[in-house]
């Protein structure tokens, strides 16, 4: 295949480093504004293309797809110029900057019969795969919550809140694992160094399943923390993703309630067991969703994150938006 990335600057040389090393692409072409940004590409990759005009790779018939990894605002734009010429598209998250937008790409990708791909790259890491497969063979029970914190001190974006910054990877993250999407969505943020534009926000989700979850999101933080806790009514779970080992551990911990037979009883039985970490693969995710994209591009197959997911985690971006900009009035998000 024949694959084009659009975007060199912080993530685009990651996605060109992990195609690269897929060895499935018989050219690559980087394409950016910067003639800098581009000539650090060619000296690392002497053998890959580069274009400083995207309209000539749209115009390049023998070009299989295109990769975009540029700012939020221009992924709609992009993407329909992108699929409208006839070739795949993969998109970093956020898909869109509205559900309106992710909405429209996802019907045209279906008209035209594309591949359509969102960058939610955490659901081809092997702790979030590893936990999926514990949820879904029951091992926690019923997921009563989960409560996530995603915070650093750095890397304060411009054009967008820290919401639709940081809260991609734990949404999609989520609806992976319980299979649906929120019915409820509140937040509440605050802009701390940039006016109107939150650099930290706590976000509510509340999910037809009756499980609730808490998301704390930052640019603004003394230590970077990437931890989720699921509470289910057979086991808890954390998942530390800056632990190097260890990434994963399940306790066996819980609390049942008992009927009292008299006045008094002591209505509560805790419950300590073991703790367990199990073994993951070792894989970089990035890789893998870049050697996924290629395999659905090729046999015209459903990608695990595809225009839908995408769809889904921005209608959740839009609503908690909205919440946090209305005095965390609770928004609901229609099935």
């Amino acid at each position: 295949m024949r694959i084009a990335v659009i975007g060199a600057g912080y993530w685009g040389p990651n996605l060109i480093r992990n195609l690269y090393e897929t060895r499935a692409c018989s050219e690559i072409i980087c394409c950016d504004l910067d003639s800098r940004k581009l000539q650090k590409i060619k000296d690392r990759y002497p053998g890959i293309q580069t274009e400083s005009q995207y309209k000539k790779i749209l115009d390049r018939k023998d070009v299989d797809a295109v990769v975009i990894a540029t700012p939020v605002s221009t992924h709609f734009p992009l993407g329909k110029e992108i699929l409208e010429s006839g070739k795949h598209v993969f998109i970093e998250k956020p898909m869109t900057a509205s559900p309106e937008e992710a909405s429209e790409l996802l019907r045209l990708s279906e008209k035209v019969k594309r591949v359509l791909m969102v960058g939610h790259t955490f659901e081809y890491s092997p702790p979030v795969i590893k936990i999926k497969e514990l949820i879904d063979k029951g091992e926690l029970g019923k997921i009563y919550y989960i409560s996530a914190s995603r915070v650093n001190l750095g890397l304060h974006q411009k054009d967008v809140s820290v919401i639709w910054d940081l809260a991609p990877h734990d949404f999609s993250t989520l609806f992976f694992w319980l299979k649906e999407q929120p019915a409820r969505v509140s937040a509440i943020g605050k802009a701390c160094v940039q006016k109107k534009i939150p650099d930290v926000a706590f976000i509510n989700l509340e999910f037809p399943s009756g499980c609730i979850a808490h998301v704390q999101v930052s640019w603004l933080a003394p230590s970077k923390l990437r931890r989720t806790a699921i509470v289910g009514s057979k086991k808890m779970l954390v998942y530390d993703d800056t632990e190097n080992i260890e990434k994963v551990k399940i306790y066996d911990k819980g609390v049942n309630y008992v009927d009292p037979e008299s006045f008094g009883q002591y209505q509560l039985s805790y419950r300590t067991g073991d703790v367990v970490s199990p073994r993951l693969e070792t894989y970089e995710p990035l890789f893998m969703e870049m050697k996924h994209f290629i395999e659905c591009c090729r046999e015209n197959k459903k990608p695990r994150t595809d225009g839908q997911s995408g769809l889904r985690v921005v209608r959740t971006l839009d609503a908690a938006e909205r919440s946090m900009r209305n005095n965390s009035v609770v928004v609901e998000i229609p099935a």
